[in-house]
């Protein structure tokens, strides 16, 4: 039965925990975005002798579950802090993701623009940079926005690794106050106020690129 003393007094202990949650989601997802991009370079644009290696290393990261990659850096590198170990596995692991949107960006570039490039006779770094990359970004951008929202979801997995994020506090909360179902409903309800308005505008902006 819901007691409202019980939510009242487990909303603070919630915030704070969602605090450690932006805190991660945040550098991680930049993390993702710069890494996401390295990646998708050293396989489409790099020498062939790194493609393969590169793409190796990044199916592996992707079929294996995030839980696992976290309990295994947690053991190998016991000296960093559990929230920077978070951030970097988190980021580490969706960046492979967002390397494959970052090649289907660039992949999605029409060749004529190849083409005038070369006729042009523009260096390839510029190639790269001023014609490839911005319209790869741009065709990319919905998806993006997609795997920042998955990546906030999963935050509360961190707590495997004592990062105390807002699933962590609450069930902390719900544990010494027998008040579960007021702290996991509060968590759930700030998750769903925090990451919807999100997935309106990345629809939206979906909608809008397609015109």
């Amino acid at each position: 039965m819901w007691d409202g003393e019980a939510a009242r007094a487990a909303l603070p202990a919630v915030l704070e925990g969602f605090g450690v949650t932006v805190l991660a989601t945040v550098p991680a997802f930049g993390v993702a975005l710069v890494l996401g991009l390295v990646l998708a370079l050293a396989q489409r644009a790099g020498p062939s002798w790194l493609a393969l290696p590169v793409r190796g290393a990044a199916s592996f990261v992707r079929s294996t579950p995030l839980l696992v990659q976290l309990f295994a850096a947690w053991v190998l590198v016991p000296s960093l802090d559990a929230p920077v170990l978070g951030v970097l596995v988190l980021g580490t692991h969706y960046a492979t993701y967002l390397s494959e949107v970052y090649r289907t960006g660039i992949e999605a570039v029409p060749k004529g623009q190849w083409e005038a490039c070369t006729a042009l006779s523009l260096p390839r770094r510029r190639t790269w940079r001023a014609v490839v990359l911005p319209q790869a970004v741009r065709n990319v951008l919905p998806p993006l926005g997609n795997y920042a929202v998955s990546m906030f979801k999963e935050t509360p997995l961190l707590s495997v690794i004592t990062v105390h994020e807002m699933v962590h506090e609450a069930n902390t909360f719900g544990s010494t106050h027998f008040a579960y179902l007021e702290s996991f409903t509060l968590a759930a309800a700030v998750f769903l106020l925090a990451s919807w308005p999100t997935s309106v505008l990345v629809r939206r902006l979906e909608a809008r690129l397609a015109r």
